[in-house]
């Protein structure tokens, strides 16, 4: 196996995927652009869902990336050897272009010949079937080939090269429906023990570290029935944190090179030697260091609320460390340093993302010492046991972020006696009872997104470009897109301005926004290179992850029009079509940063 660094593991994908003709695209924002659908860019393949859905890609068929992603459901593993909150996945895509067989050749030829990784420890997943779609039989033949051509003779089975798993371990889909596809997962062996007795692919994470996974989208779900698409996709996917972790010879992902220095400094810092809790700083404050590099600031609600999150869930593993004194800008100085040559927007907002970590420290150790306060209130009830039937301890860690570790510590200094296991199970019973009506809310909210092209969206999105347009000539061309949330009621826009809207710049926006309306202009649009697009468009923010070749919006004739932007989200022929702009609620969401909430009506 080569010994190679991250940096030189990342560029060595890329040039792989050159070599098989794929156009290399730069990485999208980890926040989803015109997009309700997730909070945050999860995976490679999210930036690229309308093109696996059949709208043309500027740059052809045949795509490849490394894509920023950040991914809250594992929260709670993170602190084991792989599992990270903020990561960069490689990633390439064939929209009706190759499939399965070149789709698998690329990703083997990348592992064992260019990374040197040892075919006779890759194991594979495949598709076992069911009543709705049969065992991805292509797949099976294909890696039996292809073990072949490495001299190894791969048998079929549970505990064999290549694995039958159901789908809820092989299969892709879309909620609500739509293009879907079995998937084959590639895996490396660690050499270790089994951890569980029913060792496989599917069942042990630790001696089999999932490296990559080909999704083959080849049926269509309709009204419940799984039908041919008529077209083929694949999505490559795989961890780079994974991979540099098995090209370097460590036994986790912190021991990685590009990791290393950050976990070093919490390392320092510490008087306390507890692994888990270094390892989650050492994430957390690196996710933090994206984050607010993408133009998040912590806050109360969405992905400000889980940015917060992640910050004072490092703040509070930085107590148990012993560290002293505020430590999250040491941190995010190393982790803004190491990861600045693949994330091109640390280097120029560095003082910004340390400042904010740094503010935000300072308030939660306030709320620390306010959620002491509330605790006096809990020890003067007079009741000798304290069982948490209230879940008093999820309120406290809601209103103030007080650790629930704590409250139990605390408890017993005071003398209470606590079960710990009635105050877990009330306390579990409270979180659920709030996941649950986060959820309904949830989907009520997110019934937009990339796959949508409903009227409603479709209208606001074409709002929101002549709202940005109007803001643009109403406050000066400081303004630009920080971000977006668009569902089929509604449209929300973040910009930069310092100060919120007055009520007569909010009527002239109104009115410049419904004279753009009434006025009928024409939405036309033109593919061409990015370096030009840029020269006709004022305010495109992030235009380091556009392709070479991007699409621009023009509302009005290409001349004087009222607003050009570049964009791939879907729209209207005629502005007439959207009825009457309105703007319901405008907010502080950070320093420097408004947000504007508007409707047709």
């Amino acid at each position: 196996m080569k010994s190679l660094t991250y940096l030189e593991a990342r560029q060595l994908y890329l040039d792989h995927l050159k070599e098989h003709g794929h156009a290399i695209i730069p990485s999208a924002s980890l926040v989803p652009e015109n997009d309700p659908t997730v909070l945050f860019v999860n995976s490679g393949m999210f930036p690229l869902v309308p093109f696996l859905l059949g709208e043309a890609h500027p740059e052809g068929t045949r795509l490849a990336d490394v894509q920023r992603c950040i991914r809250t459901i594992d929260i709670e593993e993170v602190g084991d050897h792989s599992h990270l909150t903020a990561f960069e996945m490689i990633g390439n895509w064939s929209l009706n272009d190759y499939f399965k067989e070149e789709a698998i050749k690329i990703s083997v030829g990348y592992y064992v010949d260019k990374l040197g990784f040892d075919i006779n420890k890759i194991y594979v997943s495949v598709f076992e079937g069911n009543e709705d779609v049969p065992m991805d039989e292509d797949a099976v033949e294909i890696w039996k080939k292809v073990f072949a051509d490495y001299g190894i003779d791969a048998q079929v089975g549970r505990d064999q090269r290549i694995q039958p798993h159901p789908k809820s371990e092989n299969w892709w889909e879309l909620d609500g429906g739509g293009p879907c596809g079995p998937d084959s997962e590639m895996f490396y062996d660690m050499g270790v023990e089994p951890t569980v007795e029913d060792s496989n692919v599917a069942s042990d994470g630790v001696k089999y570290v999932e490296i990559g996974n080909n999704v083959f989208m080849q049926y269509l779900k309709e009204g419940g029935e799984y039908k041919p698409l008529g077209r083929h996709n694949v999505d490559f996917g795989g961890g780079l944190d994974r991979i540099a972790m098995i090209l370097q010879g460590v036994d986790n992902v912190y021991q990685v090179d590009i990791y290393k220095p950050i976990y070093d400094q919490v390392k320092e810092l510490a008087s306390n030697d507890i692994e888990n809790s270094i390892r989650i700083i050492v994430d957390h404050i690196k996710a933090a260091t994206w984050m607010i590099a993408d133009g998040v600031v912590p806050g109360r609600t969405q992905r400000e609320y889980i940015l917060r999150r992640l910050i004072r869930r490092a703040i509070r593993h930085g107590r148990k460390l012993g560290i002293e004194g505020e430590f999250t800008r040491k941190v995010g100085e190393v982790a803004i340093e190491q990861f600045k040559p693949v994330h091109e927007n640390l280097e120029p907002r560095k003082d910004e993302i340390l400042n904010i970590l740094e503010e935000e420290e300072r308030k939660f150790n306030l709320t620390v010492e306010k959620g002491l306060r509330e605790v006096e209130g809990l020890t003067k009830n007079g009741e000798k046991v304290f069982t948490n039937e209230d879940g008093a301890s999820f309120k406290l860690y809601e209103t103030y972020g007080f650790p629930p570790e704590m409250l139990l510590e605390e408890l017993s200094t005071r003398g209470i006696e606590v079960n710990e296991e009635t105050f877990w199970a009330n306390h579990n019973k409270a979180y659920e009872e709030h996941q649950s009506k986060s959820r309904t809310a949830a989907k009520g909210m997110f019934k937009g997104g990339l796959a949508d092209t409903s009227e409603g969206s479709t209208k606001l999105h074409t709002a929101t470009h002549l709202l940005l347009a109007a803001l643009y000539k109403t406050l000066g061309d400081h303004i630009y897109q920080k971000g977006s949330n668009i569902t089929p009621d509604r449209l929300r826009l973040d910009f930069p301005n310092d100060e919120k809207l007055t009520n007569e710049q909010i009527k002239r926006v109104e009115e410049m926004v419904n004279a753009q309306i009434e006025a009928g202009l024409e939405v036309t649009w033109e593919e061409m290179p990015k370096d030009k697009a840029l020269e006709l468009v004022p305010y495109a923010a992030f235009s380091e992850r556009y392709g070479e070749m991007v699409k621009v919006y023009w509302m009005g004739g290409k001349e004087t029009p009222f607003s050009v932007e570049i964009c791939n989200g879907p729209h209207v022929s005629n502005t007439r079509e959207l009825g009457r702009f309105k703007i319901v609620k405008q907010e502080n969401v950070g320093a420097g940063i408004k947000r504007i909430k508007a409707i047709l009506e």
